[in-house]
């Protein structure tokens, strides 16, 4: 039935939980998107730098992000492995970015067929679909494949 499922996955606990969901959902014919976004530092006001203070300044922004995304791919191969061992094809994916424009840009050039994503929160009832974290409520909202939201709070539970 699902023949790409993307997990956005925040590198936590509760992206792992919504791994072991996808997984579960896949079949032998099924492939798996891991997709991290970092969370890109911005730069701070600039204004009394030279301008070669100012483009030091930025590169070094640019080297820590880049960094960042480096050692975010690295971990996310590891969580890549749990597809591997199930038998099912995985794809990596980290990018910089803002993770729910990252996210429906993705979803938008691509045939993704399930989204299965953690979510934060402990609300109950209607509060809890009203009071979803900004990356989930975006993507809830804007999409129209289905989504399903792992409950984050019960990964640790386990």
């Amino acid at each position: 039935m699902y023949k790409t499922i993307l997990v956005p996955h925040g590198g936590t606990e509760g992206g792992d939980l919504a791994l072991e969901h996808a997984i579960f959902a896949a079949r032998e014919d099924s492939k798996i998107i891991i997709f991290h976004i970092v969370e890109a530092i911005q730069a701070p006001p600039s204004f009394a730098l030279s301008s070669s203070e100012r483009e030091d300044l930025l590169k070094s922004i640019d080297e820590a992000n880049e960094e960042m995304r480096k050692d975010m791919e690295k971990r996310m191969k590891k969580a890549a492995e749990k597809c591997k061992d199930g038998g099912i094809k995985v794809e990596i994916k980290v990018e910089i970015g803002d993770a729910a424009e990252r996210i429906l840009d993705f979803v938008e050039k691509n045939k993704v067929d399930l989204i299965v994503m953690s979510k934060r929160r402990k609300l109950k009832g209607m509060k809890r679909l009203l009071s979803l974290g900004s990356v989930s409520r975006k993507v809830v909202e804007n999409i129209t494949c289905p989504v399903t939201l792992i409950d984050a709070e019960k990964a640790g539970k386990k």
